[in-house]
């Protein structure tokens, strides 16, 4: 496939254009500016896509610019929609990049792709924003929606929480501050979620909306006691109430019964990535900087 692929130079948009190529397909990365919607669509039509994923956001829930999520997510989306239904061949599928943290705070998990929707922040708002506004192009592109629990890697921002503490970790830091120790959260895999998003573009029924992850949630105490018992470093850690979030999500994790049901019916599977390989994998990346 020529696979169009927005957010290329970001954390998971390079872990996706790696796997790929590595199985032969060709990826094109979009280089237009997602809210210069006269360029992006010239940009669209000159590629000629086989296939779409959107991955390009603003992903970080505490960035500075709460308008920055609504310009990008939902505005940037709705123009490449815009600018994919001009194509003279439609693609064979466009994946749409959503998040679970529109589930919110739910009472019960493991959360069901038909739990009812209710985001706490603006990232979140804005990504179920761009769920609803992509119904208005459903009867003209084959578009398949997902919504990936928390997952992490080497290469992701130091902003977010797990490659804080790696960071933390690989320095053999004295101290650390974070907020809330008993949050619970899947820890995922880059390399799972983007294995599940190459089998979606081949597989993924058109309209869907997928749930993506492995349903194992941890604590971010078991986190902080793996990285411990992995490097043999021990850290203060200092709770402080600038990192806890008024609106915290406490416990997330999702049910993924529907996307196995699909990859089964294909024969296909996803690899199976515990935590501590990847923060392994993470604390080798951080030392060879």
């Amino acid at each position: 496939m020529k696979i169009l692929l927005t957010g290329a130079d970001g954390f998971t948009g390079r872990h996706f254009a790696d796997l790929a190529r590595a199985h032969g397909h060709d990826v094109v990365p979009l280089l237009s500016d997602l809210r210069d919607s006269q360029e992006l669509e010239r940009e669209v039509l000159a590629t000629m896509p086989d296939s779409v994923v959107h991955l390009a956001a603003i992903s970080f829930v505490a960035h500075a610019d709460d308008s920055a999520f609504y310009a990008v997510n939902v505005v940037g989306s709705i123009n490449l929609l815009a600018a994919l239904v001009k194509l003279p061949v439609t693609p064979q599928r466009v994946l749409l990049a959503s998040s679970a943290n529109v589930y919110g705070n739910c009472s019960e998990s493991p959360v069901l792709e038909s739990q009812f929707p209710a985001p706490v922040n603006h990232y979140s708002m804005s990504k179920l924003a761009m769920e609803f506004m992509s119904r208005a192009y459903t009867d003209r592109l084959p578009i398949i929606t997902t919504r990936p629990f928390n997952y992490t890697g080497p290469g992701q921002a130091v902003n977010f929480l797990i490659p804080k503490l790696v960071h933390h970790f690989a320095r053999r830091a004295p101290s650390i501050l974070l907020g809330n120790l008993h949050v619970e959260r899947e820890f995922n895999d880059v390399q799972m979620v983007c294995c599940a998003y190459l089998h979606l573009l081949q597989h993924g029924e058109a309209g869907e909306v997928y749930n993506v992850g492995t349903g194992r949630p941890h604590t971010l105490q078991y986190v902080i006691d793996e990285l411990v018992r992995i490097t043999g470093h021990q850290i203060n850690v200092e709770v402080s109430s600038a990192f806890v979030r008024a609106n915290e999500v406490q416990r997330l994790f999702g049910d993924i019964n529907k996307l196995r049901s699909l990859f089964l019916r294909h024969a296909k599977t996803l690899p199976e990535i515990n935590l501590e390989d990847t923060l392994r994998r993470m604390l080798l990346a951080e030392s060879s900087c």
